[in-house]
Order: structure tokens, then sequence, then C-alpha cells
């Protein structure tokens, strides 16, 4: 649900109000005397060094100077700071709408000439959070120049601090949610965008947790809180439920990873340890890889975070290496013409998108021709047809020329001693 910032600044504006009022009046019981009014002067106090130079009458709007308002007291104040502070809340409310508009119209001067969306996202972010910061400014600036009770004082130095307080933390978690609404505009596009859907939440809610935390820490120190115990009992708190959801949040972490890095996507062929499959499912915890076999398999996603990751889908082609034997009572000229064939052969396929051929070596039963083929494409199934196709010919090709493919022979001498013959004494000779 989208948070409406008109109705929580209005809702502000009366519980400040409310609270003024009870402060004056919480004050002036504290401080009930007998005493005579003071003078006018004594009313002004020097809690804004910046203003000390004004003459009273003008920070006063002169109202000091009339006798009816200084004679009549309300709480125990003259009527005429009253009057003086409704001036210049209604001076600071309409100063802020102004700074507002100003603020918004140079912003959108400045998104109209660049065509990149920050200036938009900045736009949308500080309207309502600057109306009520320079509010609240030029209030502690109009109020803060009357020597109010002590109770008063401090409500003033207080308040200021929590508005302006939450008015920040307001503007950070819209900002957060300006850039998961970016982030998921962009995930629209992506094919594995289910998985980003499962992320989405949780870091939003958890960045939300973590500015909403560092913003009441941060705010009640400067309110004069001690907040050492409350820090400690967090650090405690956070290590046992680390130590009791380790390997929970070990998973989750490599899932970030995974997202952050993309070493797969869905539909991917990975290669995992002895795991060699297609990805089917990436969640928080674990990732789903089917393999060959048909299998599915459940990979936690720690383990993706720690292990080498072959994405064999990911190659730009398809490289095979092997090797072609011929017999060794082949002719040279009938190598070289097996050669040519290869050449040939390969060449003329349309997927063929590089290769190299060599006659390498004279291996223990060959003559070692040695091929490397680049295969344009990235369907498995293609290329295994086409391979077939390839081999048949190169198969044909060298019958049509008369070349022999080699295969693992041993020849045996038997060394026989003439003399002996079926009937004779001793041992066979022997076969080497």
């Amino acid at each position: 649900m989208k948070l409406k910032f008109e109705p929580c600044y209005r809702a502000a504006l009366a519980a400040l109000f409310v609270l003024l009022v009870w402060s004056v009046w919480s004050g002036a019981q504290a401080a009930t005397t007998n005493a005579p009014p003071a003078a006018a002067s004594t009313n002004i106090a020097p809690l804004v060094p910046g203003l000390s130079g004004i003459k009273e009458e003008y920070l006063t709007f002169g109202l000091d100077r009339v006798e009816f308002l200084d004679r009549h007291r309300v709480f125990g104040e003259a009527l005429w700071k009253y009057l003086a502070s409704l001036i210049y809340i209604f001076l600071a409310f309409y100063i802020s709408k102004f700074i507002d508009f100003l603020t918004r119209v140079w912003l959108k001067r400045l998104a109209a000439k660049t065509q990149t969306q920050f200036d938009d996202l900045l736009l949308e972010l500080v309207h309502g959070p600057i109306k009520v910061v320079s509010f609240v400014i030029f209030l502690y600036v109009g109020l803060g120049i009357f020597r109010w009770p002590p109770g008063v004082q401090v409500f003033l130095s207080k308040g200021l601090i929590v508005i302006v307080a939450f008015s920040i933390t307001y503007m950070v978690l819209k900002l957060v949610d300006l850039l998961m609404g970016y982030w998921k505009q962009r995930a629209v596009r992506e094919e594995d965008k289910s998985f980003d859907e499962q992320l989405f939440p949780i870091v939003r809610k958890s960045l939300k947790v973590v500015v909403v935390v560092v913003a009441v820490l941060v705010t009640s120190q400067n309110l004069g809180i001690n907040i050492t115990g409350l820090i400690a009992s967090l650090s405690v708190g956070g290590l046992a439920l680390g130590l009791a959801a380790q390997d929970t949040l070990a998973n989750l972490f490599g899932a970030v990873s995974v997202f952050m890095d993309k070493p797969f996507r869905i539909g991917d062929r990975i290669k995992i340890d002895t795991i060699d499959g297609t990805v089917e499912a990436i969640g928080l915890r674990s990732t789903r890889v089917r393999n060959l076999d048909g299998h599915l398999i459940t990979v936690p996603n720690k383990t993706m975070g720690n292990t080498a990751i072959t994405n064999v889908t990911r190659r730009p082609n398809i490289k095979s290496e092997f090797n072609i034997g011929i017999t060794y009572d082949t002719p040279t000229e009938k190598v070289k013409l097996a050669l040519k064939l290869l050449e040939e052969v390969y060449r003329a396929h349309p997927m063929t998108c590089d290769l190299i051929i060599s006659f390498n070596k004279f291996a223990d039963s060959a003559l070692n021709i040695f091929v490397v083929h680049w295969w344009n494409g990235l369907d498995h199934k293609a290329y295994l047809a086409g391979m077939q196709e390839l081999n048949l010919e190169i198969k044909r090709r060298f019958d049509e020329a008369g070349i022999s493919f080699a295969f693992p022979t041993q020849t045996v001498y038997l060394k026989q001693d003439s003399a002996w013959h079926v009937g004779s004494e001793g041992p066979p000779p022997r076969v080497t």
C-alpha cells in the first residue's frame, strides 16, 4: 500500500500544535509565581543568534507594545506571544509551500533537459518531505525568539529533531521503493523473473527494517537517550539469531549472489562438481537442476556461491576436438588427399564457423590427423545431427578415395625352432 504524505503531514501539524499547547501549559504550571509581568523587552530570548541584530518590534510584529495583549495572560504567558506564534506558523506554512513549489519547478525543468530517470526519481522523492523540513525549520526560528518556559524550549528543540528525522526517514523509505520499482521494471525483461519476484519483497522489507532501526537509534541518541544497552541487546539477539539460522542465512546470501552475478538463468545447462543438467528453478534456499538422466537434483544456494560453475549454454559455439587415424600403409599422397577431403567436407557445411586440421603425429597404430571444429550454434540436438552428417560424408569420401581408417592392432611374431615338432620333448617355442 502506497503511503500518502499529505495526511501524515497534516496529522503531524495537528500533533505539533497540541503538544505545543500542552508544553506551554505544563511549563506555566511548573513555573507558577506571584512575580509581576516582565517587561516586553525581556520576552525576546537569544535562542536564534542570527536574529539578535533585528529590532524586537520586527520580530514580535509590534504586538508586545499593545497593552491589552501584554497584560492578559494565558497559561502564564502574554497573549501577544500566542498571536505572534500563529503568525509565524502561518508564515512557516506558506514559506514551506513556496520552497516546495520552487524545488518542483526547478527539478521539472532539469528533468525535461535530460534523458536519464535519476532526476525524475529525485522529483518524486523530495516532493513532500522538503515541505515538512522547511516548515519545521522556519517554525523553530520563529518560535525560538521568544522566552518560553524551559519545557517549551526543550519541546521545540526535540520536536525539530523528531520531525526532521521522520522526514529524512520517509525520504529514504521512498527512495527504497523507487529503486525497487526500477529494479522490478528491469526484471520484467528477464527470462527468470520468477526468482526476482521472490527476492523483491524480502529485499525491500529488509532494507526498510534496517532504515527504520538506524533512524530510531540515531534519533534516540540525538534526543539524549542512552542507546548503548539497546545496541548491545540487538547485537546479542542478532548473534543468537545468526547462529540459529546459519544455514538458512548462507543459502539466502547464496541466492542474492546468484541474483547479482547471474552466472546462469532458468533453462541454462550448467555443470557443478559432478552435476550436469538444466536449471529448472531458482529459489531463495536452493536451485533445482534436472540432469541428463532426467533426475531432479536440489542444490543448496550456499553451494552455488562456493563452487565453480560451468555454464554450458553461455558458450558462443560448440567446440569439438577429435582424432582421425588412417593406416600406416597409406601413401603420402593419400595422406595429403585425406587432409584435403576433410577440409572440403567441414568447410562445405553451413554450420562450420572455424576449423583446424593437422597431421600432427605418428600414433601407435595410426597416422593421426587432429581436428578442431567449431559449430556455429548452441542447440545440442542440432549439433549431434550435424556431426552425424559430417561423419557419414567423411566415411563416403574416404571409401571412394581408398583411404582406410586405422584401428588399434597388434602384430604377433612367432619365432619357431625348426627342430621342434609335435611329439618332441620339452616345451614349445616361446611366443614373443
